[in-house]
């Protein structure tokens, strides 16, 4: 009986600790906070990239042309040749077959045996790979080390059919993915429980954040286990209550809640005139008047014929310009209030009737001009 209370007690306490640091890192309520989860990385836990080549059989004709890609008919005697099939020095016509990049992540921790998806891509100048199938493909690490080894039937999420005069093509129709297709033989080592400190990396990388993500783990812990080493990094010691059991350690941190702090930021991608501003975005005093000019120039020529029986007259081409000048009216000059908050700026742009053209040199401008407190970073 004594047992199960000191349990409960021990319980209650944590909850305590856990509301606690709630309470403290995030004052305005938890609608504003994130998980630790959800905002860093733990340091050797992520996935590894894998890659190889191979090739894909049974296409109906829409494979490589072995005279253009000399590399699948180079790969595809060499296969021949091993299945005790030799080709040497005759010509292979087919076009049934298309040399492939075969990519994909190896999850962490993941055991012998276990299957993973794989993206197959074609490398030469095959059309379609719907129908095909990948042959064995060992996909190699970084270290050029054979962790899994790929097999199966390709599906493509694009297709393309072709007539003599007309064809269409949707999607992509020489990349597809074959689920599960790949069976892990190499596992990679890391031996997460016997670590004595954790490395926590932030996504988006903010002193302040660190600062309130060492503090939360700190006041969770009731003892200074954590340290914001810079922007990006939160060192951990592990405490002797977690030592050899880490995962647990990382199951109760990761579900405290910090608030993320940010730079204040504009984002601004020309391409597509999409602007994003961060809600810490503030605008100093400033004027600011936008107006648009447009001359039109229209050329409609007409034809100038003598009168009938005339010997001395000849036709001619006269031409005929209009030019036109709108100067678009109604845009004043007007006054941006200092240090205005992000949808004040947003409404007061929006008063002065600009496209999101226009309200990106607008916002360069005014950055420009000093008034802009925030970073403009353009795509």
């Amino acid at each position: 009986m004594l047992r199960h209370i000191a349990t409960l007690l021990r319980t209650t306490a944590k909850l305590l600790a856990l509301a606690c640091a709630i309470a403290l890192v995030a004052p305005e309520g938890a609608q504003a906070a994130s998980r630790i989860k959800d905002i860093v990385d733990v340091e050797g836990v992520r996935d590894n990239l894998l890659v190889g080549y191979g090739l894909v059989v049974g296409l109906n004709g829409t494979g490589d042309t072995l005279r253009n890609a000399p590399f699948t008919q180079q790969s595809l005697t060499a296969m021949l040749e091993r299945l005790g099939v030799n080709t040497r020095g005759s010509q292979i016509k087919t076009a049934n077959v298309a040399a492939v990049m075969v990519s994909a992540n190896l999850p962490p921790f993941a055991p012998q045996g276990t299957r993973i998806d794989v993206t197959v891509s074609a490398l030469g100048d095959a059309t379609n790979l719907q129908g095909g199938v990948l042959l064995v493909t060992p996909l190699m690490g970084a270290d050029g080390q054979v962790y899994a080894v790929a097999q199966g039937s390709v599906a493509t999420g694009g297709f393309s059919a072709k007539g003599d005069a007309a064809s269409v093509v949707r999607g992509v129709p020489t990349n597809g993915r074959i689920a599960n297709g790949a069976i892990v033989e190499r596992e990679i080592e890391f031996k997460l429980a016997e670590l004595k400190t954790l490395r926590l990396s932030l996504r988006n990388p903010d002193l302040t954040t660190a600062q309130r993500v060492s503090s939360a783990i700190n006041t969770f812990l009731g003892t200074a286990a954590a340290t914001a080493d810079n922007p990006t990094t939160v060192q951990l010691t592990v405490p002797p209550s977690y030592a050899g059991n880490v995962v647990n350690l990382l199951t109760d941190i990761e579900q405290l809640r910090v608030e993320p702090d940010l730079p204040a930021r504009v984002v601004i991608d020309e391409s597509s005139g999409v602007i994003v501003m961060g809600q810490d975005v503030r605008v100093s005093k400033v004027a600011i008047a936008q107006g648009n000019l447009t001359i039109s120039v229209s050329e409609t020529p007409q034809v100038s014929q003598p009168a009938p029986f005339s010997n001395t007259g000849q036709t001619v081409v006269v031409p005929r310009t209009n030019v036109n000048v709108d100067e678009t009216k109604g845009r004043k000059l007007a006054l941006v209030d200092g240090s205005i908050s992000l949808k004040e700026l947003v409404d007061g742009l929006n008063a002065l009737g600009v496209s999101p053209r226009d309200m990106i040199t607008i916002l360069q401008a005014i950055k420009s001009a000093g008034a802009l407190q925030a970073e403009i970073e353009v795509m």
